[in-house]
This record gives structure tokens, sequence and C-alpha cells, in this order.
């Protein structure tokens, strides 16, 4: 049995194609069937149902892709000490971002990263919470950022910082006089909203529901996006909330329709997270500092409450 081998299991487990899981694997299909067959032969097992379309684990295959998830993880473990020693700060590092930060973080530290670090591959996908749960779980990603706090057992959570919440507030709406709202002012039911699988929605219900007991009944819209919303809200369907990072690339001619809260003002919390095999910490790190220290500059509240992204 071979590392690489259970890196062929993995791959097919994945992709539930040899084909495919041979191109992803960089080798030829007869290369990596060959290898899966002796790995079987050894075991004296099937791991793989190839009777099947798309290709399915056998019961058997299930315990042993989990359990070489974990000896891969553990053997790139061994390169990553070599790198941390060595100081080396490089190679292919796969984050996740969720699409409520990806559009207003990803420019205000993608450039200044990439010069600081230019032998880091960085791969980037825009994801929701859960999946990227599930691929930090899988060993698909190395870190992710996104709405915190989660709480959960495999995974590690950094704070990078707090962004407040802003509301939106059209012309002719009931909040439209305020200087500064508070929570207590706001209705689930004249609320434009991300649609499900978004954290940031899930914080606006929680907000909420904080000072709400009536919450149940149908939502004016749902949108997939915060652009949406906009629009939405500028054509008097309702108000909305914005991450305090939007605000900053709103038109001009709309930042009449911004209403900051009073103290404390409702926030959500941003962190990089990661598996707790803590692979790659390096530029972990690295992230984390040149995040932190462009975001600095872009947010400067102090009075907060941090509002939970989980759901209630």
């Amino acid at each position: 049995m071979t590392i690489t081998q259970l890196q062929y299991v993995l791959a097919i487990a994945e992709q539930r194609n040899f084909t495919k899981a041979a191109e992803k694997c960089f080798v030829t299909q007869p290369t990596l069937s060959t290898q899966i067959q002796k790995l079987e032969d050894e075991l004296d097992i099937i791991i793989f149902n190839r009777n099947k379309k798309p290709i399915e684990l056998t019961e058997v295959g299930k315990k042993i892709v989990k359990q070489a998830r974990s000896i891969v993880s553990e053997a790139e473990r061994i390169q990553d000490i070599v790198d941390q020693q060595k100081g080396f700060i490089g190679g292919e590092f796969r984050l996740g971002i969720i699409p409520t930060i990806m559009p207003t973080l990803l420019p205000m530290f993608l450039s200044n990263f990439i010069n600081k670090f230019p032998k880091v591959k960085l791969k980037i996908e825009e994801l929701t919470t859960d999946e990227i749960i599930m691929r930090l779980n899988d060993g698909h990603l190395d870190a992710a950022i996104v709405a915190t706090p989660l709480t959960l057992d495999s995974i590690n959570e950094r704070v990078l910082y707090y962004e407040p919440f802003v509301a939106y507030i059209p012309r002719n709406h009931r909040l439209r006089n305020k200087n500064k709202i508070v929570s207590a002012d706001l209705d689930i039911h004249d609320m434009l909203l991300l649609e499900d699988g978004h954290c940031f929605r899930e914080g606006v219900i929680n907000l909420c529901k904080s000072f709400k007991v009536e919450t149940e009944g149908k939502f004016h819209l749902e949108s997939g996006s915060i652009e949406t919303l906009i629009r939405l809200s500028n054509e008097g369907l309702g108000m909305t909330l914005l991450p305090y990072l939007h605000t900053l690339e709103i038109k001009e001619t709309l930042n009449e329709n911004l209403r900051h809260f009073e103290d404390p003002i409702p926030a959500r919390e941003v962190s990089i997270i990661f598996h707790k095999s803590e692979l790659k910490m390096q530029i972990i790190e690295a992230l984390h500092k040149v995040i932190s220290g462009v975001i600095r500059g872009a947010i400067a509240f102090q009075n907060i409450e941090i509002i939970s992204p989980k759901s209630k």
C-alpha cells in the first residue's frame, strides 16, 4: 500500500469516474486503474462498484476513503513541517470565500498578498458556508473566509475583523426620517433578504428575531445578490441591511439612503477558518496578517454587538 494509491482512491471517490480521476492525478487511466486493482488485491476487498454509473463506493470502500483522507493529510504534514522549518511560504493554497465577502474583501488584499508572497499559488472559490465546511473536512480546501462564530469541533477560527450592519432605507419608507436606527426598529416583514444558503441572511433574521416576537410569514422578495437587493429597495419594495464594506462602493447619489445603527452597532464577525489538522499554517498566518493590515484602515468601529450567522 502506498500514499500514491490512497491519493488515487480519493480522486476516484471525488470524481466518481476513473478517467476524470486520472486527469486530476496527471496519470493515464490504465496506470490509475492498475494501481487501484493492486490495492484491492492486496487488501482482498472491492473499494469501488464499477458496475454503477457513476462509480460508487462499496460499504468497506467508504470506510477506506475516510481513513485514506486522514493518512494522506498526515503525509502532507511532513512536507508542511519541512516548509515551516525552512521558512518557505509557497505552493498551491485553496481558499474559499463566501459570496457576501468575496466582492468587497478580495480586491482589497489580493494584489498586496500576491506581491508579498509570489511563490504562493492561490486558488480561490466563491462558496456558501455549508459548502466550505464540507470541503474543509474533505481536504479540498486549505482555509476559508466566512462569517463566524461557527463553533465546529473540526474547524479552527481566527478573527480577521468585525463588519457592522448598515441599513439601506429608500424614500417613503417608515424609517426614512431617522438619522440613526436601533435594532428594535427592524421588522422582518418589510425586509428584503438574500436567498437561503447565505449566512448574511441568517444574521439579518437573527437580528430581527432578537427584538420581534412575531416573525412568521412571507418575506416580500428574496435575491441572490446584495446589488439586486439595493435595486429592489430603490423601487420601493422594502429596506435591506448591507455589510459595511459594500456601502463604501455605493454610488454617491445613493448614500442618502444609508442609515447607521446606534451603539452598540450590530456587526458580523469575519474570520479565516481552517481544519484542526493545521496544515499550511505559514500561509494561513500570512493571509491573516495581510488582510488584518489592509482592513484596519477601512473599519474603525469599536462598540459593536456580534450577530451570529447560525440559524436559530
